[in-house]
């Protein structure tokens, strides 16, 4: 069951419209992978991503998980960038080719391919990391260099936020 929050959009006296948003994927989790290459997805994360979801390369060194429907849209998204231009069609060879569908089995597992655990440098240890549409999944050893660095201040993150027109 995914958990929804309603925000009001706008009304008048007569007519009250209600936006409807699903909770996005949050939180950070630890497993391990096995020597077959199958890791638990949280059960949290099972309900959201569903029982077959998309996995890909992400970025830095990360893979992405996209359930079926946000995985359609960002689809759709490539498809609309144009073969004549070499940076778009390797964009999307960078995330179709490396594409592939999981299937959650009885206890809860995936078989992560070999050649996404090899881009990822996932041997044992993994962090799977909700990003609301998305979440990610992380070797712990490349996921500790991302975050685990002392030179990460929040307030310089919040500056570079804020230069690309948002505000927190």
């Amino acid at each position: 069951m995914v958990d929804l929050f309603l925000l009001p959009v706008s009304h008048t006296e007569d007519e009250k419209e209600v936006l409807i948003l699903a909770r996005g994927l949050m939180g950070e989790y630890n497993h391990t992978v096995d020597a077959k290459g199958r890791m638990i997805i949280p059960s949290k994360m099972r309900e959201q991503l569903g029982v077959s979801f998309v996995v890909t390369k992400g970025t830095d060194k990360c893979l992405f998980a996209y359930p079926n429907d946000e995985w359609e849209i960002f689809e759709s998204k490539l498809r609309q960038l144009p073969m004549t231009n070499k940076k778009a069609r390797d964009f999307q060879r960078y995330f179709m080719a490396g594409a592939s569908d999981c299937e959650v089995d009885n206890q809860g597992r995936i078989l992560l391919p070999a050649t996404l655990r090899s881009f990822a440098k996932i041997n044992k240890d993994v962090v799977i990391v909700g990003m609301g549409q998305r979440a990610e999944i992380w070797s712990k050893e490349v996921w500790d260099e991302q975050v685990g660095g002392d030179d990460v201040s929040f307030d310089d993150l919040a500056e570079g936020i804020e230069e690309l027109g948002y505000e927190i």
